[in-house]
């Protein structure tokens, strides 16, 4: 990582800081480490001026400037010296790891595309990134970051997203498929129709999620803060009255020191910023802290359908015909002129000869297309249109729910038939067990009929099923759980979600297929739609939870024996100031290592205890 302009200041104050401090102790010549106090002990004076002049906030730094100026006055520049180099070194060490976390902002912003290859009447032109519009026609060739959203019109690739999704593998793409803003294009050079202009991209959205991720919203955060400041006002009590009662200034001195909230004051945000490091890595996009405190309570998954659960767009599931190769063929030709998803779904799924020159094309509006290929007449389309065709119709399938069938015809004779449907995601299964396994009820919220609805919930193992919901159905069963004491998540895609994201405790958005809307409305999107992620989502969270109780809880105790041995004059400034540091950098370590946190069995099993210990509470009450 490359350090600030700043940061390197702060090191060369540091480094000769200790020089002058090793070099006073070694020569016996106190003053020497006033250089200390100047180049590291100013800036602790001046943040604390800053903090109670302007927000007339009483911060640890107060009591490290009263240490440092008592120090001075009973004689001991050495020691004052000594711990403003040591707090100089443990700021530094707080400033670097968050600095650190908050990194991958400019990596991003790095990422962004300056300039993109416009094709223009024929001709290609290198223009800035802000001057393409939606429908421009521009090309990327092997190595390039790929300037906006659009889909690929020409060309095949292979293209590394991982700074979307975090996919560690190359992504093939073809006609049709869509590539993204700030990915890179790897092998081989295509051309792409623009869908968005650069500030609407999937790059820019991720930067500005990333940019308003914060832990100083957290209800946790605003509780330690209040520690931390009756802390200040008990170590200022028991300082004077240490000295009142043993006339000792260092003790009172040490005191100051040793009871600086500073590890208290890190475990929040420390903790919090780490995790939403790790959730970015996994393309999971974190608004504020807050989010993760209410995640890690919620006891309810309130999940979409279209969009979510299933992928929200159609796909051929099966093929009837005693010649498909023949039929899909014919099939495939005559949709490449339709723009109808179901046109795009049949185009997608096949992988056959080259498509046939179509002629007199014509769409029947909620019917099907016809045309003329190789001179014979060709219809595909619904039973309404085979009919009106007086072509008939031998037998009927049983459809399962949600399934479209496309009869396809040559000649007024019957080649076959596809059915098409929109299918479930791979893990959804997985995913609701693994939400069960964390004890959180997970339910179904659909706009679709009664029997669709329950043919998904008996798939995917979703038990709480209501269906033909309108988007105010949604939000009214949202409210009714929460006034029941249940805190809900509720993950969805579409605009009609998004007022049901916004009451829900915690909204979590579908990032790439997801309205921009819906997005704007939920605390958390998942830039990969990427439902398998969630399980992960509530572990982080309720590890954050435990490792922040876990680091106050330290850092508290911390301070009551340090402050217990500075009553007894077991330590004096030095010792306090290189303890209290040594707590600090243990808080900040502790914390990080969410950053390279997996949920694992053992999350699952502390869920069930959980679980178990609350069923218990209330057969007892």
């Amino acid at each position: 990582m490359r350090f600030t302009k700043d940061q390197i200041i702060d090191i060369l104050s540091i480094i000769i800081s200790t020089i002058s401090i090793i070099t006073s102790l070694i020569l016996s010549l106190d003053y020497i480490a006033g250089i200390a106090v100047i180049l590291c002990g100013i800036p602790i004076f001046k943040e604390c001026a800053e903090g109670l002049i302007r927000e007339f906030d009483i911060k640890a730094d107060l009591l490290v400037t009263i240490a440092i100026i008592a120090s001075i006055i009973i004689g001991e520049v050495f020691a004052a010296g000594e711990i403003a180099t040591i707090m100089a070194i443990g700021g530094f060490l707080e400033e670097y790891t968050v600095s650190k976390t908050q990194g991958r902002i400019k990596d991003l912003v790095d990422m962004s595309p300056q300039f993109a290859t416009r094709i223009k009447n024929g001709i290609e032109e290198k223009i800035s990134v802000e001057k393409v519009n939606v429908g421009d026609i521009l090309k990327v060739l092997p190595g390039e970051s790929i300037p906006t959203d659009g889909a690929i019109i020409s060309g095949e690739t292979s293209i590394d997203q991982s700074t979307l999704t975090g996919e560690s593998m190359p992504v093939d793409k073809q006609v049709g498929d869509e590539v993204y803003s700030g990915t890179i294009n790897l092998f081989g050079s295509f051309t792409m129709k623009t869908t968005k202009v650069s500030g609407d991209s999937s790059l820019q959205r991720l930067i500005r999620l990333v940019e308003s991720s914060s832990p100083e919203n957290a209800k946790i955060v605003r509780t330690a803060d209040k520690w931390a400041t009756m802390i200040v006002v008990i170590a200022f009590a028991a300082a004077i009255l240490t000295y009142l009662f043993t006339f000792e200034i260092i003790r009172s001195v040490t005191i100051l020191v040793v009871f600086c909230p500073c590890a208290l004051v890190l475990a929040t945000p420390t903790a919090i910023m780490a995790a939403i490091g790790n959730l970015t890595n996994y393309g999971i996009l974190v608004k504020d802290g807050e989010s993760i405190e209410e995640l890690a309570n919620v006891s309810e998954m309130v999940f979409d359908k279209t969009g979510t659960l299933t992928y929200g767009t159609p796909k051929v599931v099966k093929i009837i015909s005693d010649h498909p190769d023949e039929m899909m063929h014919l099939l495939a030709s005559l949709e490449s002129k339709s723009e109808h998803p179901l046109a795009k779904a049949i185009i997608n799924h096949y992988n056959g000869k080259e498509l046939a020159n179509v002629e007199n094309f014509k769409m029947e509006i909620g019917q099907g297309v016809t045309g003329t290929i190789n001179g014979s007449r060709v219809i595909a389309g619904n039973e309404k249109l085979l009919k009106s065709e007086n072509i008939n119709i031998k037998d009927n399938l049983k459809l399962k729910n949600g399934e479209i069938e496309l009869y396809v015809a040559k000649e007024n004779q019957i080649l076959g038939r596809v059915l098409l449907a929109d299918t479930i995601r791979e893990n959804s299964r997985q995913t609701i067990d693994s939400l069960k396994k964390l004890r959180i009820k997970t339910t179904l919220l659909t706009g679709d009929n009664e029997k669709t609805a329950n043919a998904i919930a008996k798939e995917v193992k979703v038990r709480n099923v209501i269906a033909e919901c309108l988007p105010e159905d949604k939000t009214e069963y949202i409210g009714w759980e929460q006034t029941h004491g249940h805190k809900v998540a509720m993950i969805g895609d579409g605009i009609n979600d998004a007022p049901s994201l916004r009451k829900a405790n915690v909204g979590i958005a579908m990032g790439n297929i997801g309205s921009d809307i819906s997005i704007e409305a939920a605390n958390i999107a998942l830039i990969n739609d990427n439902i398998g992620d969630i399980p992960h989502l509530i572990g982080i969270a309720r590890k954050t939870i435990r490792t922040i109780n876990i680091s106050i809880t330290f850092a508290l105790t911390l301070n009551i024996v340090a402050m217990a041995l500075a009553i007894l004059g077991l330590l004096n400034p030095i010792e306090g100031a290189l303890i209290h540091n040594i707590g600090s950098v243990i808080v900040i370590v502790y914390s990080s290592t969410l950053t390279r946190y997996k949920i694992s069995q053992r999350d699952y099993a502390k869920s069930k205890k959980l679980g178990m210990t609350k069923s218990l509470n209330k057969s007892m009450a």
